[in-house]
């Protein structure tokens, strides 16, 4: 991005829209860095204005000891070695005396120890990204550049240690330093001339770099929920049905290692909470006999479901997206044939597309690291862990749903539990809010800080809901939050997991609500959107008028309307009562 492009994006900020408050804490002059941050974070924020402030220049842990405005959404600190002492640097005056060289060490530690403790006291509500040191060091070390010599390696060192320290709790996202170096070489980094004349230390590219990775870390993007791949010269090498199940490969001895690391990530990815598809044109009995091979990296386990005929691959990926009850925006499908790609791509538009090389090296490296990057998350959760299993065990449940004789009779038999949080902190219910399409009360999305504002105000509920029943735990399947005021519970969000559906999990919430609150009326501040179909219908059910805003509901009305429910609820703190 160049300035004249950022310039004009930040002065296409609607002028009378919601600021986002953003600290810019560095020990140079800000210049170029804060133009180009603050448009990519508009950029990303259309409806938002950015609003950037910067500290004291030559003073980061002042700039950070200082109280912050409790009303910034978002603080970038960005460290470079003269912040850690002035010598390490380029405009200092101090002498690169052996005696000096030798107590930069000590004094360096000092101040990350310094930095550490005023980040920690930045209030939780604001979201924390931190750049470590990018720039060269001077040349004031005895040794030549090619030699790290012991001082060096003391004072990297001692950075991996505070950054790992003030990483620990989470909230403070640190940009990857191989990241940046790939994407801006060392020696592309430091503009001397600037610097010294300016106190601006970076070349405008690298500035742009630093940019683009600060914005992905205070505005993350939601991780694709699944991975719908090919199998024939894609999860392996070689054509199954041709060449037989015993021959296609995918190890380093037959020259197929592209295949054998796509199958380590697809697997990696699955146990961390992404669902793994199969869609190919291939014949059902070779390919099962490929999946019985125990050499095979992706175990069968970790793949479910398996469309394995000659039908449209369009049609195999409509029916895996059912049973995922997912859409198509949040998966990624993989195959070698640009083909197959385009006629997927036409029918579910919104489905990101990506061609698996065959026997190009570096475009599947490059493949691969696309993939984990469109997959990341912050952190790991149990939920993830079992999203695979509450997959299948959510088809087996509608499979039985389909052939009860009554359903209030497979209900009652169930034996659920939901589980009510109304103290949720687990960063999981963020990300459930931010994710989820189909049952969202109005498809509002929230920054770190905008959430813990909406938690905060007086009479602010958030609740985490969690269920199981005889077929598994589902994990966290629901996250509501609103205010009371008097006898009205205003409901701001609510959202429930689509793996979760046809449970009447909805009712029970409902329920749950009146009973702890104790009050008469629900607001409902319903909005309708392309995606949220299910939260409209089960508003007009319980209501028996379609949904406007405002949408009120009495506890008159629900009881009249509410069918059995047969769930077993338990509060964190609380004990059980029966539905």
């Amino acid at each position: 991005m160049t300035i004249t492009e950022a310039l004009k994006i930040i002065q296409s900020a609607p002028p009378d829209s919601q600021p986002f408050a953003v600290m810019l804490a560095c020990g140079f002059t800000p210049l170029h860095l804060q133009t180009l941050l603050t448009a990519r974070l508009q950029r990303q924020l259309p409806k938002r204005r950015v609003k950037m402030t910067s500290g004291l220049f030559g003073d980061l842990a002042g700039t950070l000891e200082n109280p912050l405005n409790s009303e910034l959404d978002a603080a970038l600190i960005v460290i470079e070695w003269p912040d850690v002492d002035p010598r390490l640097g380029f405009r200092s005056p101090a002498p690169w005396s052996a005696q000096a060289v030798a107590d930069i060490p000590d004094s360096a530690r000092t101040m990350l120890d310094r930095i550490a403790v005023a980040i920690r006291r930045i209030p939780p509500q604001i979201q924390v990204g931190l750049v470590l040191p990018t720039l060269p060091l001077p040349p004031l070390f005895h040794t030549a550049r090619w030699q790290a010599g012991e001082t060096e390696l003391l004072l990297h060192r001692d950075l991996a240690q505070f950054a790992s320290q003030v990483a620990q709790n989470g909230r403070v996202l640190i940009a990857s330093t191989s990241y940046l170096a790939e994407q801006s070489p060392s020696s592309t980094r430091l503009d001397l001339k600037s610097y010294l004349l300016t106190g601006f230390p970076y070349t405008l590219k690298h500035a742009d770099q630093i940019a683009a990775a600060s914005t992905r870390l205070l505005l993350p993007s939601p991780p694709k929920k699944g991975i719908i791949t090919d199998l024939d010269d894609t999860l392996w090498a070689g054509i199954a049905g041709e060449v037989g199940p015993d021959r296609v490969g995918w190890d380093l001895a037959g020259h197929n290692q592209l295949h054998g690391l796509y199958q380590n990530l697809l697997a990696a990815l699955s146990e961390q909470g992404t669902l793994i598809a199969v869609a190919s044109k291939n014949d059902p009995g070779v390919v099962r006999k490929v999946f019985e091979r125990s050499d095979l990296l992706l175990r069968p386990e970790r793949i479910f479901p398996l469309e394995v005929h000659w039908q449209a691959k369009s049609g195999s990926v409509s029916r895996i997206l059912e049973t995922w009850n997912i859409d198509s925006d949040a998966v990624i499908f993989v195959d070698d044939s640009p083909m197959e790609l385009a006629e997927v791509a036409a029918v579910h538009p919104e489905i990101e597309t990506i061609l698996f090389p065959i026997r190009n090296y570096d475009a599947d490296l490059a493949t691969l690291r696309l993939l984990r990057d469109l997959c990341a998350k912050e952190r790991i959760s149990q939920d993830d862990t079992i999203r695979l299993d509450s997959i299948r065990k959510g088809a087996e449940f509608r499979q039985q749903v389909s052939s009860a004789s009554t359903p209030e009779h497979f209900l009652a038999q169930l034996h659920a539990v939901l589980s009510f949080d109304f103290a949720a902190e687990d960063p999981r219910v963020l990300e459930l809010v931010n994710k989820t399409n189909q049952f969202n009360l109005n498809g509002l999305r929230y920054t770190h800080s905008d959430w813990h504002e909406q938690c905060s105000r007086p009479g602010a509920i958030c609740v985490a809901v969690a269920y199981e029943d005889k077929f598994g735990p589902l994990g966290t399947i629901g996250v509501i939050q609103g205010v009371t005021r008097g006898q009205t519970l205003h409901l701001a969000t609510w959202v429930v997991s689509c793996r979760a559906f046809s449970r009447r999990i909805e009712h029970q919430c409902l329920r749950v609500l009146f009973d702890r609150t104790g009050v008469d009326t629900i607001d409902f501040q319903f909005k309708s959107t392309a995606k949220n179909g299910p939260m409209r219908d089960f508003l007009t059910a319980i209501m028996g008028k379609t949904p406007d805003c405002p949408y009120f509901l009495s506890r008159e009305i629900f009881d009249k309307y509410c069918p059995s429910l047969y769930h077993r609820t338990t509060e964190i703190g609380r004990t059980a009562a029966n539905g």
